[in-house]
């Protein structure tokens, strides 16, 4: 998968996981963002990369947050 369509599904793919709509995701809609967009890590790969991803420590990542774990795996263009 391209940076480019990363990027275009990663807001869509987030809200589809969503459900609650509070803009954040745990571990597991982690996952299953990522296994939408095509990517897949080991369970520890995964786990490790949630936890660098959740900047401010809540146990949640936001949109934003994602992005910029994204990017810094130069996996999408945005920052």
């Amino acid at each position: 998968m391209t940076a480019e369509s990363i990027e275009g599904g990663l807001s869509n793919a987030f809200r589809r996981v969503d459900v609650d709509g509070d803009g954040k995701l745990d571990l597991m809609g982690f996952t299953l963002v990522l296994e939408e967009l095509g990517l897949s890590w080991s369970r520890a790969e995964t786990q490790e990369r949630f936890e660098r991803a959740d900047s401010n420590r809540d146990g949640l990542i936001s949109l934003d947050e994602l992005r910029a774990m994204l990017a810094s795996y130069n996996l999408t263009g945005a920052a």
